[in-house]
């Protein structure tokens, strides 16, 4: 809407006066309005993107094989690797 205003007041004020300062006013506050929505959509994005940890997998991969060797079922152990990690993204 902000953007609409400021092209139609452009337009308005171009034809009925001529006015190149006030066209020019118009126009620099529709274009600092477009930096501030910018800026606050950047801002307010609080969601970080999913990054793979090449350290943190090959870490847990290296507990699992320790927990398989010491005995444990290693399909079992990935099943609640994956249901911890299923949950960690849940939350």
């Amino acid at each position: 809407m902000i953007f609409v205003a400021g092209i139609a007041g452009m337009i308005i004020t171009s034809i009925a006066g001529n006015n190149v300062g006030l066209v020019n006013t118009i126009g620099g506050t529709t274009a600092i309005s477009a930096l501030v929505l910018l800026v606050a959509t950047i801002s307010s994005n609080t969601e970080r993107p999913e990054v793979f940890d090449e350290a943190a997998a090959e870490r847990l991969e290296l507990k699992i094989a320790a927990l398989a060797k010491s005995g444990a079922d290693e399909n079992a152990v990935r099943e609640l690797a994956r249901q911890a990690m299923q949950l960690g993204r849940k939350s």
